[in-house]
Parts: structure tokens; sequence; C-alpha cells
């Protein structure tokens, strides 16, 4: 499978890194340190239980291709 690095958008593929989905163990270990340091947090739930059982539910589309941080290139 091929794909982004979340932090250096350099190409990967699950075949080829062994760090997969990172490009290396430098990229995996800095995703790491990014949760650590609460740089990335998990949010509250975007439904309720009663809102699914209700009926539709909003549907929330995120590009998780566009780079959200653009310090972590400059970093590098």
């Amino acid at each position: 499978m091929k794909h982004k690095c979340p932090i250096c958008k350099a190409e990967t593929d699950s075949a080829i890194h062994a760090d997969f989905p990172f490009c290396s163990e430098r990229c995996r270990e800095r995703d790491l340190g990014n949760w650590a340091s609460e740089k990335y947090v998990v949010s509250e739930p975007i439904f309720t239980e009663e809102e699914v059982l209700e009926g539709e539910p909003n549907t929330i589309i995120l590009d998780l291709d566009k780079d959200s941080d653009q310090s972590n290139d400059a970093d590098q």
C-alpha cells in the first residue's frame, strides 16, 4: 500500500518501509512525541448515540492529505 508520511509527506510503501505509514523511525518518533506532548488530542464524539439511532447522522469529511502543521516541515 502506498501512502504519504504524515510527518514529512514523503512517499511511503508498506511493502518497503518497516515504519509504515511513516517513512522512517525518525518520523515515527516525532509523531509519538506529538501525542506525548498533547499536540494531538482525541476530540469529543461528533455524534451522540441518540443522534445515530434517530436517523441519518451528519457526515464530516476530513482531508487527511492536507498539511495541517507547517512547522513540521520547517524543523527538518
